[in-house]
């Protein structure tokens, strides 16, 4: 199948390129034109094989629930030309990731389990299990980092080292929260708990904007309602929509990211199950029927075609 590992395109009016763990970022004087690959990150490395779909579900998920929130917070999303193509505003990146916990999940949960009581600077209580839900739901932010991984970071860090204003972080921290509010409220509908959630803001012009993707299966862990409660007091793992699972068979094959590990062989039945999760994520968490792109067309002539056809 004709799953897309990169791009590289040269579009007119063009100005520069990026490519990112699992988008391929074209710069314009004003605009940026993302990608989503087909690719697939997990302890900050991309894995060897494309998964087909992926892209187009990242894609779509993502531009839903950012016209979704759009009257919380402006966002940079001006089209979607294509299923794999996001158009929208060319902002200045601020260089954290607010990560929102409301459950003690995932890296919260390992740090926890490892005898931290304390994650970004925000103190949690003693006698908490795994999956638990949080007193309240909390921002554990994290450094943006082009390659390797991204570092946790403290509020009083990020300001005493001058990464963001104390007035834009209060912004920032504000959204934040009403995102993940939005967000919970939105799973909820789907018979979904919305757990933790990252997301990125940029600023044009002296006004922030939320750019990049929002709540989808790359950002954003699930679990589901039905069956939180009985898996929780039965100490069973949750059933969840997130790409969590990708990161516990790597750890269960031996690979967590760490120097001198190998990524395991990924056979084509393993790949087509990560799909077939990936649109199972897009349909539950939107409530829409997947239509999948026309993978007998080549995806890479479709993708430059919509993107000159967009600026003509």
């Amino acid at each position: 199948m004709n799953a897309i590992q990169e791009t590289n395109f040269q579009f007119p009016g063009q100005t520069g390129f990026y490519r990112g763990k699992v988008r391929d970022v074209y710069s314009f004087p004003d605009k940026l034109v993302m990608i989503a690959s087909d690719r697939i990150s997990a302890f900050d490395v991309v894995l060897p094989r494309p998964i087909p779909y992926k892209g187009q579900v990242l894609n779509q998920t993502a531009a839903y629930f950012l016209r979704a929130t759009a009257d919380i917070v402006p966002n940079w999303l001006l089209d979607t030309p294509d299923p794999n193509v996001s158009v929208g505003l060319k902002c200045e990146p601020y260089a954290v990731e607010m990560v929102v916990r409301g459950y003690l999940a995932g890296h919260a949960w390992r740090q926890y389990r490892d005898g931290h009581r304390t994650l970004c600077g925000v103190a949690l209580p003693d006698g908490l299990r795994e999956n638990d839900r949080l007193p309240e739901p909390i921002i554990t932010p994290s450094t943006k980092a082009h390659e390797g991984h991204d570092e946790d970071i403290s509020r009083k860090e990020i300001l005493s080292q001058g990464i963001v204003s104390e007035a834009d972080y209060g912004q920032l921290e504000q959204y934040a929260l009403a995102l993940f509010e939005r967000g919970t409220a939105m799973a909820a509908e789907r018979g979904l708990i919305l757990v933790d959630t990252k997301y990125e803001f940029g600023n044009l012009d002296g006004k922030v904007y939320l750019i990049d993707e929002v709540h989808t299966p790359d950002s954003s862990r699930y679990f589901y309602t039905d069956t939180y409660k009985a898996s929780l007091e039965a100490n069973q793992p949750q059933r969840q929509l997130s790409k969590e699972f990708v990161r516990e068979w790597l750890i269960a094959n031996g690979f967590q990211g760490k120097t001198g590990q190998v990524v395991p062989a990924m056979s084509d039945e393993w790949v087509g199950q990560i799909s077939a999760r990936y649109i199972e994520l897009f349909e539950t968490v939107t409530g829409q029927q997947f239509q999948p792109a026309d993978l007998t067309l080549d995806p890479l002539t479709r993708i430059e075609l919509a993107g000159k056809s967009f600026f003509a």
